[in-house]
């Protein structure tokens, strides 16, 4: 199965559904299997006075409060409602996550088929038992969670119903230092609840996503934006269209790479197995008759001869015909 990748549009489309379009285009121009977004009514999620976090006081006006900006980057729901028919047409997975029972009831009514949890939810027992009621796949965020955030939530999902479950290893934090991505924890969690994982990649740039494949990754997970230069929350920490498709060629390169874990000569490279090898070649010109020894022997390319590891079968035996200097031995 291949490394599902997540072109994450979230709120970068600043309000604006032909934006949001753009962006569409973009993730499917890369390569991207899902273009994701965020459904959200400002006035559910947040009071009218909760400030913002750090990084989103340094991307957007200072003095506005969390609902203001929030309330900026709405889309309707008769937008996402569009918003997925053009995912359609385009032939890119529609998602978006929902931060109210109102957006889970409208992307359920979308008919959604793969629900994504962010962090901040994780520990929202009725969200989370809504959710899995659905009884469809569900992806699991885990920024700021300890392994014991993570078990509950999982035990929730699993007792109201809720389909495959897939859980991403994240850290909450706009760019993400590399110090603090603890890509390890990824397989800690894999090895503990025995469910598929992935990686959502808050980091600079496209290596740390590309590593979380290399170590077993199945779902991955990546901001991106039309503008970096754009006013706005996530822009700073999103890759741009071309990086986006650098990301996406690189864990397809590397999907293809990981292979199937049979150690085996590869079809590619059996042409060059004579040419490298070695063969037990005549060291100089030897009379038919006389022993092999290892002073008439030697071990030279190419490798289309008696292999090396023969060699002391054939120390001892007697030459059958005559063999002129660098001729393969033959018994």
């Amino acid at each position: 199965m291949s490394v599902f990748i997540i072109a994450e549009a979230g709120v970068n489309h600043n309000g604006s559904l032909d934006l949001a379009k753009k962006l569409v285009n973009e993730a499917k121009d890369a390569g991207a299997d899902c273009v994701k977004f965020q459904t959200f009514i400002s006035k559910n999620i947040v009071s009218k006075n909760a400030v913002k976090a750090e990084y989103q006081k340094q991307q957007t006006q200072a003095e506005e409060t969390q609902y203001d900006m929030l309330k900026k980057l709405e889309l309707s729901f008769d937008e996402f409602v569009e918003l997925n028919e053009y995912c359609k047409s385009k032939d890119i997975e529609f998602m978006s996550t929902a931060f109210d029972f109102d957006s889970i009831d409208l992307l359920h009514r979308l008919g959604m088929g793969t629900w994504k949890i962010p962090s901040g939810d994780i520990t929202n027992l009725p969200y989370l038992i809504k959710i899995a009621k659905l009884n469809k796949p569900v992806i699991l965020s885990t920024g700021m969670s300890t392994m014991d955030d993570i078990r509950n939530a999982i035990n929730a999902l699993k007792d109201n119903g809720a389909g495959e479950l897939t859980v991403l290893h994240c850290t909450t934090e706009y760019p993400t230092p590399f110090n603090d991505v603890n890509l390890k924890a990824m397989l800690t969690i894999k090895d503990e609840f025995g469910l598929r994982v992935g990686y959502s990649d808050h980091t600079k740039g496209i290596e740390v996503p590309i590593a979380a494949v290399a170590l077993g990754a199945t779902v991955i997970e990546k901001h991106f934006t039309l503008d970096r230069n754009m006013e706005g929350p996530d822009h700073k920490a999103s890759l741009e269209p071309d990086e986006l498709k650098a990301m996406v060629d690189s864990i397809r390169h590397i999907e293809s790479a990981l292979g199937d874990g049979m150690k085996q000569p590869a079809e590619s490279e059996k042409k060059n197995m004579d040419v490298a090898r070695k063969s037990i070649i005549a060291m100089k010109g030897i009379k038919a008759g006389e022993v092999f020894t290892e002073e008439n022997l030697t071990i030279k390319r190419p490798g289309d001869g008696i292999s090396p590891m023969s060699w002391f079968d054939v120390i001892g035996k007697v030459a059958a015909r005559d063999f002129e200097e660098d001729e393969l031995i033959e018994l």
